[in-house]
């Protein structure tokens, strides 16, 4: 029993650092990437964004020629409305890519 609250007692404190490791990583964002001109190494700056769904975007991108409205990430596999609210101040239609970590 003992064995078995020091091993959730660890999974608990990695998850709480793994959570608050994230939430610094988005506040450290600069800039907005323009999801129909981004490279997938400017879509994985995004928050939440890693290489498969960077490729999913571009692949969804290419399918519609281009996006009209940031609305159209939601037919992209694993993007949902909680994720695009977080993507939303990041993300924009026209203009150049700026994103920068700080």
């Amino acid at each position: 029993m003992v064995r078995f609250l020091s091993t959730a007692g660890a999974a608990l404190a990695l998850a709480v650092l793994l959570a608050g490791s994230s939430a610094l990583a988005e506040e450290k964002l600069s800039g907005v990437v323009n999801i129909n001109t981004a490279s997938a190494a400017e879509l994985e700056m995004l928050p939440g964004i890693g290489a498969s769904r960077a490729k999913a975007m571009i692949e969804a991108r290419e399918a519609k020629g281009g996006f009209k409205s940031l609305d159209d990430l939601l037919a992209v596999k694993g993007i949902g409305e909680a994720s695009l609210a977080k993507l939303r101040p990041h993300l924009t239609l026209e203009g150049k890519t700026t994103v920068k970590s700080e």
